[in-house]
């Protein structure tokens, strides 16, 4: 079969792209998958939708947040504040081209919730009640915790169930993954998992998947893997 023909349809998972949106756009048009998802550290030069407007109309666009997402207010504005907003997984489980999907952005930060440790804030709220006003970013929660990883929003997850994860974080099988991964993806029942912010290519293999539960990607900096855990050519 066409290598194009292989993949045509499926879902596509994309790595960190960091700005760098021309091989998605690209891969798009080449082989028409249904869907695509951005595993974080987006950080788009103009607003999402018009970043990737060439493709809009021929698949369907998802996307997680990274940590270097609310680096600065255009980070933050060109994705949380674009057209494509309630495209966003995080906290929740979306049906993506007949795919249930459970999402969770961002990264885990120690004076917010560093697994295995208990967690100092439970929530966006109970941060923002004691970090003080003068650390507030425009009169909310600091721009740099918007990507970090509340107990509420991973809690949230916990009752729900879906087929695939998207996470920026990795699980355990990575040196510097953690096991609060295994146990959602664990608890959401899905078969595999993707993540992006290690910018490499990674199939952690049968072995770790008979030992966690399900499958495990890594996906690279601008790199895409398809739904079935296949390397998409650039």
């Amino acid at each position: 079969m066409d290598a194009a023909l292989a993949i045509m349809n499926r879902i596509f998972f994309c790595g960190d792209p960091h700005g760098h949106l021309e091989h998605i756009r690209a891969a798009v048009h080449e082989y028409r998958p249904a869907a695509i998802v951005l595993l974080g550290d987006v950080q788009p030069q103009e607003s999402l939708e018009q970043a990737l407007k060439p493709i809009l109309d021929l698949t369907e666009v998802w996307w997680i947040p990274g940590n270097h997402d609310t680096d600065s207010d255009a980070d933050y504005d060109n994705l949380f504040g674009s057209a494509l907003a309630d495209r966003n997984l995080h906290g929740r489980v979306a049906e993506v081209a007949g795919v249930r999907i459970a999402g969770l952005g961002g990264i885990f930060r120690g004076n917010v919730w560093g697994p295995p440790s208990q967690p100092r804030y439970t929530s966006a709220e109970e941060f923002l009640a004691h970090c003080g006003k003068g650390n507030r970013w425009r009169d909310g929660l600091p721009r740099k915790h918007r990507s970090s990883i509340f107990p509420n929003d991973y809690d949230a997850l916990l009752r729900e169930k879906a087929d695939v994860l998207v996470i920026h974080e990795a699980p355990s099988c990575h040196p510097h993954g953690f096991r609060a991964i295994d146990d959602l993806a664990t608890s959401l029942g899905v078969r595999v998992a993707y993540h992006g912010h290690h910018h490499e290519h990674i199939d952690y293999g049968e072995k770790e998947a008979k030992k966690l539960g399900f499958q495990s990607f890594g996906v690279a900096y601008c790199g895409i893997r398809d739904e079935q855990g296949n390397i998409v050519p650039p």
